[in-house]
């Protein structure tokens, strides 16, 4: 009997969707009007896989480029392959930033488009630990009113009955902290005493402001702090760690898993941050999942919710997802097959292959840009 012909990467490409949030919207480093989604569609034999980052536009013209030429053609079952075809493909670019972006964008299309071919969903194919994971809502940012921030604290907490909810601090680079205090007492108020609250800084502070701020908040019963200093200080989360027991995390700007080694082995967190639309997608995660379980840490999701559900429910080592708000507003708008937050816990749908999720390309038509630098 012949072997079964092979289905090969036929085709791969890119497009950006620029979505304008509600109003302006902050935290204490950046402030922003819109977010870039980049979608990415691989053609494997008979089926479409999609994957996507949400980062700027320049991811566009690299993939379509770059990375497609490093992968068509080739087998599509073998994703791992073919992310170490991309690996070497941008080599003379670097790897951090936007490169990292766009490669994790076509690897998690092709992680979808191999489960589809199998007729499995992707935490399957990866390797299923977890019926279903926690997740926390994550919004409450520095630029809303004290109405807006309340109002959106109860629908997470009491109407969706999400039982961990996160805001974020360090207005203006750490110049307001009088108003970041306020405002985790309020969080506290509003949510009562049976939800968790966080906190993240975003990096706005110095060591000396973070390690006051994290006694400052220990009243409000405050047990995740996130980025309360850079996460390029090292040596900074390590110090601010040691002084408090509220949990420190950081590693969302993990482009590569050599940054994830030296965040794990500087002590400087005590659970690792992933994102998928920036690591280097499904491949590199679970690799670096790997690096904080040999240092006894859990990881959790940062953002791309409904994406990074089937790397999370994957993943022995996992905690949480963050539920963000901009990225629940603009996935459940552009995709059908979304999960329901509600509750606080969520799995994959295990009768739909793939990661389940289906782009709305008249919906999203709207927001298609052309592949120029985006805000």
């Amino acid at each position: 009997m012949a072997p079964t012909s092979e289905p090969l990467v036929d085709r791969v490409t890119a497009r950006a969707y620029r979505i304008p949030t509600r109003r302006p919207e902050a935290d204490g480093t950046l402030s922003w009007d819109a977010t870039i989604l980049v979608l990415v569609r691989a053609q494997v034999g008979p089926v479409t896989g999609t994957g996507w980052t949400y980062a700027d536009t320049a991811c566009v013209p690299l993939i379509n480029d770059k990375l497609a030429a490093a992968v068509e053609g080739k087998p599509g079952l073998d994703v791992p392959a073919r992310w170490s075809d991309m690996q070497r493909a941008i080599r003379n670019l670097g790897r951090a930033g936007v490169v990292s972006c766009a490669l994790s964008a076509v690897d998690t299309a092709l992680w979808d488009a191999a489960a589809r071919l199998v007729g499995v969903p992707v935490s399957r194919l990866l390797g299923k630990v977890h019926a279903d994971v926690a997740l926390y809502a994550s919004g409450g940012f520095v630029s809303e009113t004290t109405e807006e921030l309340r109002d959106w604290l109860i629908q997470w907490a009491h109407e969706r009955d999400v039982p961990r909810v996160k805001i974020k601090i360090g207005q203006d680079w750490g110049h307001t902290t009088r108003r970041d205090l306020d405002r985790v007492e309020l969080a506290r108020q509003t949510v009562g005493d049976d939800v968790e609250l966080y906190v993240d800084a975003n990096g706005a502070y110095s060591v000396g402001q973070a390690r006051r701020m994290a006694n400052e908040v220990r009243e409000f019963a405050v047990s995740w702090f996130e980025e309360p200093v850079s996460s390029d200080d090292l040596a900074g989360l390590a110090t601010v760690r040691s002084a408090t027991t509220m949990d420190v995390a950081a590693g969302e700007y993990g482009y590569d898993l050599a940054y994830f080694a030296r965040m794990v082995d500087a002590g400087a967190v005590d659970c690792l941050q992933i994102d998928v639309t920036r690591c280097g997608g499904y491949t590199e995660w679970m690799r670096a999942a790997a690096v904080a379980a040999a240092a006894n840490l859990d990881v959790s999701a940062h953002c791309a919710p409904n994406l990074s559900l089937h790397a999370a429910t994957a993943t022995q080592n996992f905690r949480h997802i963050e539920w963000f708000a901009d990225h629940d507003r603009i996935e459940a708008a552009l995709f059908a097959g979304v999960r329901d937050p509600s509750g606080g816990r969520v799995g994959p749908d295990l009768t739909a292959a793939g990661h389940g999720l289906v782009f709305k390309e008249a919906d999203a038509e709207p927001y298609a840009v052309e592949p120029r630098g985006g805000s």
